[in-house]
Order: structure tokens, then sequence, then C-alpha cells
């Protein structure tokens, strides 16, 4: 590192001291040329970590860890839900089910055609959400600077670190994760998100790959279109039609016409195919609300069971919120009908509480004031306006009642923590058929990809 220190000048001397300056100036210029730079010393690496077949994956080492002896990655085998609760697609799949042509949401009732002898293990997002987080406080053991992507994503940030060093650091942290998780992720490295996920994406599973902007031409261009980051099933016959059938294609073609023809889409993915990519590197912000939602099994008619699914759902969110230590004092409800129609509305509280009780009871007097009777399809509820639980204020609407129930909602928090979710249960649930705590990861912690990297 070199250090510029300029001569100080003042109006008084700045004639005689021009000529010193030149001097100084020139010194250091020199000094520079004849210390040649390398690309490949120091300066920013963005990793990119993908979970391979992650729900499948992390099931199959949640089963070991629980002494289940199958191992269902060896096998044809599919995380999928169940047809009857609308969720019948396919969520994740293994490699022996990927040899009968079987893909990601494909409908289960056509995957089994593809493979009959199929493995269909069913979704479990608390699992998913713990594995998610474990991975991620692994990463934050190398580099502070971790942007969630998605469930199974993350980028890692490094601002002082060689190329030679980046590559096998990522193999570290490759193996790092199968040593202590029991399962495998693909890392990409380069010096912006984009180029890092796309060599995180050039071979899997368990893989390490670069792809620098040197390399672009190399490692990028020769790949089919569709494997452009935001280029999707839509945009992939357009670009066919142009005779643009590989990235290099898209590279080399005109970018008034792509952006004419394709508007701000066309643009952004004329960039990507050069490898350009000038997203800021985000952390994670404040948590700023906590939700829940989740499409139901039938249509809800009758104000009764549409409560019983709300406190299923605000079990789960209300839990989150005292694991963030945190309180709210605004909830809301979101109800979308069968014709997928959607109302949403809020309320704001008298006093910050993390009672599931509290929570319930003021989202169905939303619910039951806004709901217009029509059969509901998806139910979603949330909390907002947060406060640390360690720092709120005293109110004088907080009777003991909700004092009371808050601190055995700890209690419980803790039971289901060490024996199960459904080790405690609200009595509603009991000989039901309704699930006592519904959802499935949590939106706002995990987004969805979007062409914001």
């Amino acid at each position: 590192m070199f250090y510029i220190i300029l001569p100080y000048i003042t109006l008084k001397n700045i004639f005689t001291e021009k000529i010193a300056l030149l001097k100084s100036l020139t010194c250091v210029i020199i000094m520079l040329n004849e210390h040649k730079f390398d690309k490949k010393d120091a300066f920013m690496i963005v990793m990119h970590i993908d979970v391979n077949s992650a729900f499948l994956s992390w099931t199959a080492a949640y089963e070991m860890q629980t002494g289940i002896e199958r191992d269902i990655l060896k096998i044809p085998s599919v995380i999928g839900g169940n047809e009857k609760n609308r969720h019948g697609i396919v969520l994740a799949k293994s490699i022996p089910a990927k040899e009968y042509k079987i893909q990601t949401g494909m409908s289960l009732m056509e995957a089994r055609r593809l493979c009959p002898n199929l493995f269909v293990a069913p979704p479990n997002y608390q699992v998913y959400v713990r594995a998610s987080k474990s991975l991620r406080e692994y990463l934050n053991t190398f580099t502070p600077d971790v942007q969630v992507f998605s469930i199974d994503e993350c980028f890692l940030r490094f601002t002082d670190l060689g190329r030679s060093k980046a590559l096998s650091l990522a193999h570290g942290i490759r193996r790092g994760v199968y040593d202590n998780f029991g399962y495998t992720v693909n890392v990409g490295v380069s010096e912006n998100k984009l180029l890092a996920k796309q060599a995180g994406d050039l071979e899997k599973p368990d893989k390490c790959h670069t792809i620098f902007s040197e390399e672009v031409e190399e490692k990028l261009w020769p790949l089919p279109i569709e494997n452009l980051f935001m280029v999707g099933r839509k945009t992939k016959p357009k670009l066919n039609r142009l005779g643009i059938y590989t990235i290099g294609d898209l590279a080399r073609s005109n970018y008034n016409m792509i952006s004419s023809l394709f508007k701000s889409h066309g643009r952004l993915i004329y960039n990507y195919a050069w490898g350009r990519d000038d997203s800021t590197f985000k952390r994670r912000d404040a948590i700023k609300s906590i939700g829940n939602s989740s499409t139901l099994k039938f249509d809800v008619t009758d104000t009764e069971t549409a409560h019983a699914i709300i406190l299923s759902l605000v079990e789960m969110t209300a839990w989150r919120l005292r694991e963030s230590e945190m309180t709210c004092r605004v909830v809301s409800i979101r109800i979308k009908d069968k014709d997928f129609n959607y109302i949403l509305r809020q309320k704001k509280l008298l006093y910050f509480t993390s009672c599931t009780n509290e929570i319930y009871k003021n989202i169905c007097i939303l619910f039951d004031r806004y709901w217009n009777k029509r059969p509901v399809r998806q139910l979603g509820v949330s909390v907002s306006d947060l406060e640390l639980a360690n720092f709120q204020q005293l109110s004088i609407f907080k009777d003991r009642n909700i004092l009371n129930n808050e601190k055995l909602d700890k209690v419980v928090d803790v039971i289901r923590e060490k024996y199960g979710d459904t080790s405690v249960i609200r009595g509603v649930f009991a000989n039901n058929e309704l699930t006592p705590i519904l959802g499935g990861y949590p939106e706002d912690e995990y987004p969805d990809m979007s062409s914001t990297l």
C-alpha cells in the first residue's frame, strides 16, 4: 500500500512551492509505475453459496441425525407436497430422480408417471429454516458481509482477498459445510454477484468455479441462452426467433435492437451477457415485519374454521417474533378468495406485545370486520411496528392477563423447541384435522429471487 503525502501550500508560497510539488508527484507516479499491480492481487471477491437440492439435502441430513437409516439422496426421490392440499409439485429432486427427467416445478402426478417407484417426502419448512440459519451463522465466521438471496442461497463479500486465496477459501467453505452439516453446496467466485452466481451454476453438485471478467467469453458465452440469469421460459423463444441461442449470441447482438424489443429487461440481460453487474452488496436490514401465510387444503366458508386457521398461522408468527426478541404494535390479515381477489387490512394496538393470544384475538377482529363471506383460498397474517422486547415501554393498557400469557408463551416455546412443535397444542386442534402450527418458510426473512441481485 502506498500513501501520497502532498506538501501544505498557502497562498503566500504557492508559486515557490509549485516546482517542489510537481517533483513530488512525479516521484510518486514513477514509484507506482515501477510496482506492477497484478489483477490477481487483493481486491473485492464475491462468492455465491448455493445448497445442492436444498430441501432434499436438508431433509436427508435431518433424517440421518434422527436415526433414520435410508438416504433419500441415493434413491429416486423428491420433496413434494400433497396434491389434495394444492401443493402437489416437485420442490426438490435427487440426482437419481433427475435421471428419470424429473424437474423441479413438475406435478407429482407427472413425476410418478416418469418414475413409478419415486419416493416422495413431505416438506418440513421449520427444518429448512433452522438449517438455513445454521448455514448463515457458519458463513458469518468467514465474513460479516453475508447477503441472503433466498432460503438456500447467499452471497459473501471479501474486500481484501486475492484470487488464488479466494478459490482456496471457496473449496474450504465447500468442504466445511459438508463436514459440519452433512450436505453439499456449490460455490461460485467472481468480482460481482452476477458472475459469482453464474459460476456456481456451471457444474453441480459439490463444485467450485470462477468466472472473472476476462473469463466471460470462454466460460459464459458458450452456454445456452436460458442459462443466463433472468432469461426465463417466455424470453428464451423470443430470443431464439432472433437467432440468439447462446449467451455469446446475445452479447454480440445489436444493443439498440435488444433494447427496442425488450425494453428495460432487454437492457438488463444484455449487460448480464457481458458479465456487467452494478448492484450493491446488501447486508440484512433490521426486521420490519414478520409474517406467515398458507394456501389452504380447501375453500373455507365458515368463521369458526377461519379462526382456527388464523390461530395456527399466528402460532408460528408469534413464536418467530419472540425468537427475534421483538414485540409488535400492528397486526395484519391478508385474505385471498377462490377467485384470487385480495383483502389486506391492519390494526394498530394500544401496546406492544408478543402474546400469541393477543395477536390472534386482534387479527380475528380484523377478519370478522372485513371478510366478505366469499370462500377463502389463502390466509396470511403478519405483525409490524416492531420494538425490542428488552426496551419496550410500559403501558397502562396491558393488564395482568396479557403479561401472564406472555410468560406462558415463552415456556411453551422452550417445550416445543426441545420436544417438537406439536408437543404442546391448543385445545381447538385436539381431534381436529387442522394443523396446529401452519405455514411455510418466512417470506420476510428469505425473499424470493428476483432480478435485483
